[in-house]
């Protein structure tokens, strides 16, 4: 039995917006949405994409805990900042428009930066900041989450895994894309080895005392994710700090959720997640071919450095999405068996079979 089966990205992306339409959403928006979600399985960041329709999305607006019609409002603004109302919609639609308000408001600032409360999650924290590319502007978005994150020398989960994105234009080489969550591992790389068996690598997690543990079971039933770094030997608390500033900047500032209310954990309530944009113009600071190219001088030298033993080649941030996102297009995107069952019993749900042509399969899904 094949462990994935591949479908054209095109023919996801329609079956998304068929979905979308029948809960309710409007012709653009489940556009947009499907156009975000699907650039996420892609790029290979598949825990962001289509598994997320119905896990999160659907099941969400089904319960009345999303607004379909994401009915986003502009609370305060001058000509560099923006506070959008979120409406309890969906992420992607008003994440789309405040990345989009940025970058115009950076043309005439310079810089422009935009805040988001009343939200829920948004899907990858990169596709907003490589917004700004096109528009030769460097792109900044962060996002607070459920909790899942332990704080140094803490035991629960009080802050979520709050990714950073950060979008770079260059001249010759790939942009500069980074998008990394301030967590060591997403919780479902925990699931993964739960499944299998398998032990953890020490430093990943806790269990519901606090203390580092190798079986994933006690970081799933009342443990914790530690931040980047892992423990505080291994400077862990430089991840928590990182952690701690995407919540301020999405939550504290914008007047979203924060730390363990983020998500609603354990209630049916709004997620009242919160999200920071921001753009800034290259040629306001200086020559926008002169950036590039010491950009590319950069990127050169990173990647022409002596190598580690057994080692061939260094990776720049987003190298890998993009060499995954041409081949994705190209071959199609892989799907995990389990993923297309639970679409095809998500669309037996809404009404929207899950009836799409598979292009080929594969041992395994690339990471």
């Amino acid at each position: 039995m094949p462990q994935a089966i591949l479908y054209r990205a095109q023919d996801l992306t329609d079956y998304m917006v068929r979905f979308f339409r029948k809960l309710g959403v409007s012709q653009p928006h489940a556009e947009r949405a499907a156009e975000i979600l699907i650039s996420a399985d892609l790029r290979g960041v598949s825990s962001h994409g289509i598994i997320r329709l119905h896990s999160y999305y659907g099941s969400r607006i089904l319960k009345g805990l999303i607004d379909p019609t994401s009915p986003f409002t502009t609370v305060r603004e001058s000509p560099s900042t923006l506070l959008i109302d979120g409406g309890n919609g969906l992420g992607m639609v008003v994440g789309y428009h405040a990345m989009t308000t940025a970058i115009e408001k950076a043309r005439h600032s310079g810089v422009a930066f935009v805040t988001v409360r009343n939200s829920n999650h948004y899907g990858i924290a990169g596709y907003y900041a490589m917004m700004a590319l096109p528009h030769d502007m460097i792109g900044i978005s962060f996002t607070n989450a459920q909790p899942l994150v332990a704080p140094t020398y803490g035991r629960t989960r009080i802050i979520g895994t709050n990714p950073i994105a950060v979008a770079a234009p260059a001249l010759h080489e790939r942009p500069y894309v980074l998008d990394m969550a301030t967590s060591i591992v997403p919780i479902g790389k925990i699931t993964v080895y739960d499944k299998a068996g398998e032990t953890i690598p020490e430093g990943w997690g806790v269990d519901k005392n606090g203390v580092v543990t190798t079986t994933p079971a006690e970081v799933l039933k009342g443990g914790a994710l530690l931040p980047l770094g892992g423990s505080d030997i291994m400077r862990g608390y430089k991840g928590y700090g990182l952690g701690l500033m995407v919540d301020i900047f999405t939550g504290v500032l914008s007047g979203a959720a924060f730390g363990p209310e983020v998500g609603a954990p354990g209630r049916d309530a709004p997620a009242n997640v919160g999200h920071f944009f921001a753009a800034v113009d290259i040629s306001a600071f200086r020559d926008l071919e002169g950036f590039k190219s010491d950009l590319d001088s950069l990127i050169h030298t990173l990647k022409e450095a002596p190598k580690a033993l057994g080692q061939e080649r260094i990776y720049i941030h987003g190298e890998k999405e993009f060499e995954l996102y041409e081949r994705n297009t190209r071959e199609g995107v892989p799907l995990l068996v389990e993923v297309v069952k639970g679409l095809r019993e998500a669309g037996e749900q809404v009404g929207v079979a899950f009836d799409l042509e598979a292009v080929g399969e594969t041992s395994g899904e690339e990471e």
